[in-house]
């Protein structure tokens, strides 16, 4: 099947859909020019990935701290990384009622930037700090991010950025709701991730094994193609994702 003809059958399936679930990964935001931390171009040729540990982050703060700020916060911000089109197609399904969350491995906060509410966010959101001592939370815009690591203003403990370091839990809430969605789905759109981080791979897994149709757009098979997958589109979603939106019935 040729990819217009299977653009095609995922408007059909998409516009019958009743609930839809996004399930997006690093090639989401590749598009936006975020790059991926794994394979060519990754972060980790670059930098080392233990500066994400979290014990090497309490033994070793500074070192990890200096890594951290660079690649996170300073390259981000200075390159005024944006919602690229296939972001706005997701946002605009579910103000349409049609999409009923974003299950993201991304920490980038761009699914809520384009206007999607509902985002379960599986490895935590790079947007705010958590205090490792007290808990309380605080977004990374309200911080001053100098060189040395941020403390926090009430109990004067370490600050960490809320997504997930190596040696950390997927955050309980997510991790529940994102099985539920997955249950529960008509539909399911599989978006830029190559299915190999655990847990969260096993989440596609289950939406099939609950009648769910998935669809998935990559621009390279994944470990999902040949197994669970109904309709492999091959290229970038902020291309294809506004073409199924463009032919689905409304």
């Amino acid at each position: 099947m040729e990819l217009q003809d299977k653009i095609k059958e995922a408007a059909r399936i998409l516009s019958g859909a009743k609930r839809i679930v996004g399930f997006t990964g690093a090639g989401t935001s590749a598009e936006s020019g975020i790059p991926p931390f794994r394979g060519e171009g990754g972060i980790w040729n670059k930098y080392d990935p233990n500066a994400l540990d979290i014990d090497h982050y309490f033994r070793h703060t500074q070192d990890s701290w200096k890594i951290i700020r660079e690649v996170f916060y300073n390259y981000f911000n200075n390159n005024e990384v944006k919602p690229n089109p296939g972001h706005e197609i997701l946002a605009k399904w579910e103000q349409e009622g049609r999409l009923t969350c974003v299950i993201t491995q991304n920490i980038d906060d761009l699914h809520t930037v384009a206007g999607n509410k509902t985002v379960y966010e599986f490895h935590g959101n790079m947007s705010r700090f958590i205090c490792t001592k007290c808990g309380h939370k605080f977004p990374a815009r309200e911080i001053q991010l100098t060189e040395r690591p941020p403390h926090c203003e009430k109990c004067g403990g370490l600050l960490k950025p809320d997504f997930i370091f190596f040696g950390e839990g997927i955050p309980e809430d997510a991790y529940f709701n994102s099985i539920k969605a997955a249950e529960n789905c008509d539909a399911f759109v599989i978006i830029g991730t190559s299915g190999q981080v655990s847990p969260a791979n096993m989440i596609p897994g289950i939406a099939k094994r609950n009648g769910a149709k998935i669809i998935e757009i990559n621009m390279e098979p994944s470990t999902y193609t040949n197994y669970i997958s109904d309709l492999y589109l091959q290229g970038k979603s902020g291309e294809i994702l506004p073409q199924i939106d463009a032919l689905m019935e409304r």
